[in-house]
């Protein structure tokens, strides 16, 4: 993968991880149906462009989708109860099975990259891809951050932070965690949307790993830009610089000799590593300010 390639990727996958962002950060909740949604997102347009559908319209479709994908989380999570992560994991069981279906069981969809009035992005074309991703990457934190600012925006802040102080106050939890849900799986079908167009195609397993590379873009553009990006906006652009830095070490590293078939046991280690740090972090500081008392007693 050439560097330009590696920068698209990150851009991709950085939206996806804004999806991410959303529910790990602002709700708190661990939401694990985008490994189902981002291919969902991808197949749903494949099928489209390949019936020759507007690529707007495909992408505006995928997107919903997703959107479908997280309300169902969502019901399963407020409604019956089940915790979110296992109500996630259900969906994204069943995502496998709706989408060999929408893709008439046919595992990989071929997204026809002739037709260029059709195709946004493709890796054919790095530049292009660079700026396309940027506009929807741009317009998307542009549009969350008006949101996020609003009464109801607010109100699904708060609800992340304390839902029992919240709902004292008489906001109506339950339908905001199912909110944030779906916005979430929304836009990561988006980028399964993006994703499908710069590859060519768009595969069952394409979003396989999604969490673990999403919450790597999030751990990532918090611990490098976390003291500096403290606006809510500049917070999602550093998850989106979070994904382009991950891509660009993730193809440093392949470049040094590192086998493709590692690269998931690469993200593991790098999530794991940017996880811990804010704890051994804490740690030394608290360690630090012990010493210091002990000294001066």
């Amino acid at each position: 993968m050439s560097m330009p390639g590696a920068v698209a990727y990150g851009i991709i996958w950085g939206i996806m991880a804004i999806g991410v962002f959303i529910t790990f950060r602002v709700l708190d909740v661990a939401d694990l149906t985008v490994d189902g949604s981002m291919a969902t997102g991808g197949i749903v347009l494949a099928v489209l462009v390949k019936n020759n559908v507007n690529i707007y319209l495909a992408i505006v479709i995928a997107f919903l989708v997703g959107c479908l994908a997280g309300f169902v989380t969502g019901i399963f999570h407020t409604l019956f109860g089940i915790p979110a992560i296992l109500a996630g994991i259900l969906t994204q069981l069943s995502l496998y099975s709706i989408n060999l279906r929408i893709s008439s069981k046919s595992p990989n969809v071929p997204v026809n990259a002739m037709n260029i009035k059709n195709i946004m992005i493709t890796s054919g074309n790095n530049t292009k891809s660079i700026i396309v991703g940027l506009i929807f990457a741009v317009v998307l934190i542009a549009l969350l951050y008006w949101f996020f600012g609003t009464e109801f925006g607010s109100s699904v802040r708060a609800t992340g932070n304390n839902q029992a102080m919240s709902r004292a106050n008489g906001i109506n939890t339950r339908f905001n965690v199912i909110f944030g849900l779906v916005l979430s799986n929304g836009i990561v079908a988006l980028s399964g949307a993006l994703y499908a167009q710069y590859q060519g195609f768009a595969d069952i397993n394409m979003g396989r790993g999604a969490i673990v590379i999403g919450l790597a873009a999030v751990i990532v553009g918090e611990v490098v830009f976390g003291k500096i990006f403290r606006n809510f906006a500049l917070t999602l652009v550093s998850v989106v610089i979070g994904g382009i830095i991950y891509y660009i070490v993730q193809n440093i590293v392949v470049w040094m000799g590192l086998d493709a078939n590692d690269l998931k046991l690469l993200s593991a280690v790098i999530v794991a590593l940017f996880l811990g740090l804010p704890h051994w972090k804490g740690k030394f500081a608290s360690k630090t300010v012990k010493n210091k008392k002990e000294v001066n007693a």
